[in-house]
Parts: C-alpha cells; sequence; structure tokens
C-alpha cells in the first residue's frame, strides 16, 4: 500500500511527522519559536485519494489549552476554500493525549488545520482591495522583527474614533475571518450601517497585528516568542514592536470605542470580555460595555453571555492586556469579542462547526451593534 506524504513547509504550516506507515500517520505540534505555546497546527497530505486516512496527533496534555481538545472536529479542505470537519476523537490517556482524526479524501490532496487558515497573501489582497476604495487611507504603521509591514487601515468622516483589531494571537484565524466581513461590509458604499457608521466615526483597522507570527505557523507570539496581548502596559522595540506602533499611533487618534478579536480553544461559545478591575473603573463606562453587549446578544443568535471568562476582581486588572489598557488609558468602551474552535455548544452546525463564514456574519452583526450603540447614547 502506497503510503501518504505530509507537508508543512507553507505559509502558516505546523505539524511534525512522527511515523507513517500507509494511511496512518504519527504526528506532534511544534512549539511556537522561542516559546513554551503549541496548539497550531496546519498540514497538507496526498497520496489518500479514496482511502481512509488515520493522524494521531500526540503530546497535546502539554500543549498551551489542553482544554481545547474534548470536543474538537479538525478543520479540513480540499480545495482550500470550503472548510468542513473531519471526525476527530481525543482521548488524554493515549501518549500524552491524543487527537485521533479519521478522513477519506475524495480528491488528490487534503488540507488540516486547527482553525480555517487565513493566510498572508489573502491578507495582502484584503489589505488591497480595501485601500482601493474611495474614502479609505491606508498607513504602514512599522516594519516587523521579520520585515513585513504592519498595516492600518482608515475610513470615515466623524468624531467617534473607533478601533478594530485582531490577530495578536495569529493562530486565532478566526480574527481575520470577522476583519474580512467587517472590511466588506465598511467599505460598501450602499451598505447602509456602513454608510452610517463612516458618517460618524473615524474607523482605525488592523486586519492583522502579527504578521510575523502568522506566517510562522505560530499559535499564540510573534518573531521572538512574545505574546503580544501580555505587552500593551510597556511595549518595546526588540520585542513587540507592533503593538507599540499601534499604542502610539492610539495616542493620536485617542479611543472612543475598541474591538480586539480573538479565538478561544475551550469555551464553545461567542462571547466577549469587557475590562472589570481596571484603575480607572466608573460604573458609567463598566456600563457602556454592558449596553453595547445586551444589543450584541439581542442582534446576533450566534452570540450568547452564558459562557465567557470570570470579571476581574477590582483592582486586579492585567494592564499589559490590549483591552484593560485601552479602556484605563483612554476611558474608552474597549472589549475583546472572543470566537471558539470549536462549534457553538448551543446554536450546532454540524457539517462546519464554527467557521470562517461565520466569523464574517458576526462581524457585521457587531457593527450593526456599533451603529445602535452610538444612535442610541444618552447625551
Amino acid at each position: 500500500m502506497t503510503e501518504i506524504a505530509i507537508d508543512a513547509g507553507f505559509d502558516s504550516g505546523n505539524i511534525e511527522v512522527l511515523s507513517i506507515d500507509g494511511t496512518r500517520a504519527r504526528l506532534a505540534i511544534p512549539k511556537d519559536h522561542m516559546s513554551e505555546f503549541a496548539q497550531w497546527f496546519h498540514f497538507r497530505v496526498t497520496g489518500a485519494q479514496g482511502r481512509e486516512i488515520e493522524l494521531k496527533i500526540s503530546g497535546l496534555n502539554a500543549s498551551a489549552y489542553p482544554g481545547g481538545w474534548p470536543g474538537y472536529d479538525a478543520c479540513v479542505s480540499e480545495d482550500r476554500e470550503y472548510w468542513a470537519r473531519a471526525t476527530s476523537s481525543f482521548d488524554k490517556d493515549e501518549n500524552g493525549g491524543t487527537l485521533t482524526v479519521h478522513y477519506t479524501p475524495a480528491a488528490a490532496s487534503a488540507w488540516f488545520a486547527y482553525f480555517a487558515p487565513y493566510s498572508m497573501e489573502r491578507h495582502h489582497d484584503l489589505v488591497a482591495e480595501a485601500a482601493a476604495c474611495d474614502g479609505v487611507d491606508l498607513i504602514r504603521l512599522a516594519t516587523t522583527l521579520d520585515g513585513q509591514p504592519l498595516d492600518l487601515l482608515e475610513m470615515g468622516e466623524g468624531d467617534t474614533a473607533v478601533w478594530l483589531y485582531a490577530r495578536q494571537h495569529p493562530g486565532e484565524t478566526q480574527a481575520e475571518w470577522w476583519m474580512e466581513g467587517a472590511l466588506e461590509c465598511l467599505t460598501d458604499p450602499t451598505d447602509p450601517v456602513a454608510r452610517a457608521l463612516r458618517k460618524i466615526c473615524r474607523i482605525h483597522v488592523v486586519p492583522n497585528c502579527n504578521p510575523d507570527g502568522s506566517r510562522r505557523g505560530h499559535l499564540r507570539t510573534n518573531a521572538v516568542g512574545t505574546n503580544l496581548n501580555r505587552e500593551w502596559d510597556t511595549p518595546s522595540a526588540d520585542k513587540s514592536p507592533e503593538v507599540l506602533a499601534i499604542k502610539n499611533y492610539m495616542d493620536t487618534t485617542g479611543v472612543d470605542f475598541a474591538i480586539d478579536v480573538h479565538g478561544d480553544e475551550a469555551i464553545p461559545a461567542v462571547f466577549l470580555a469587557g475590562f472589570e478591575g481596571i484603575p480607572n473603573w466608573s460604573d458609567a463606562l463598566g456600563e457602556q460595555f454592558y449596553r453595547y453587549e445586551r444589543i450584541l446578544d439581542r442582534r446576533s443568535p450566534d452570540f450568547q453571555t452564558k459562557l465567557g471568562y470570570p470579571k476581574t476582581p477590582e483592582g486586579r486588572a492585567n494592564l499589559g492586556i490590549s483591552t484593560n489598557q485601552v479602556a484605563n488609558r483612554f476611558g474608552a468602551c474597549a472589549m475583546t469579542l472572543e470566537m471558539p474552535y470549536k462549534d457553538l455548544a448551543d446554536f450546532p452546525e454540524p457539517e462546519q462547526g464554527w467557521s470562517p463564514e461565520r466569523c464574517k456574519l458576526l462581524a457585521r452583526d457587531c457593527l450593526a451593534s456599533l451603529l445602535e450603540w452610538l444612535e442610541t447614547r444618552e447625551g
């Protein structure tokens, strides 16, 4: 029987091949460079057309978030456009925790990933398409440690400073799929939500805060192993130039409203995290966040408020985290949007689970909720 072949030497590829026996393979997930984080995988399998593949990814009890594996089905695509789910199971007692994936490809190749990848080429297409639209300005904020551009898109004529930024954690590709949906809405000259937002806001968008980690196939860090979403208190040019550039530019524009877009490994839900526990907390500022949360909960069937992170106690907020820093520094209504790697527990979609398409649809619901939030402000 001809053996399958497994490759990961491409944009965001990440896997270690331990052994191959026919259509069965034993695999492991390498750590992010200069870091202990390991969870993201992305690889191609060839030579299995019409035959069932069995892939065993082991050592997962030592991964960054072991709670992410139970109940998780790997993402799979044969055309790299439509991503479905491959039947998967997790056994914590097998070889240090093993995810077993079964799939029978109809085509000559099948691509597997922790979530549907968002390549740097697609990122550049997204930026170029948005920048070509009327009223959109493209600003090159900085050069990353690997020499890539860190891009910002700006649009709108209003006074309210809105910041949308994503993928501080590069393996959370849900975030840039959300950004694609947001930019498609915001740059549409006929979309009523976009037209209204552009009239009353100046909107600042960073579609990918971590190009280096994205290209390298990292879960959570940049080129030198830095978790960018712990750097917002004291970013530095040698460890976190991405955060340094974004924060400095925020100081020039101010921030009234901000969404930092992420993905969560373990929680099977879409939810928001706020900024409880910051030094400059006030009930009035907190109510701005809770009001937005209520609006989004009403507007989007994919959003919920039952599952999420616990609220931080008074005075205990980590100001190295973006949402806390931005809320505290600017008095902004800031928040972290989390989307799952799994499906939604209370609103499942069996074939795809949580998917790029649902990320994009959620983005427009978030923008429509922002418009309602702005239009119903007191005073």
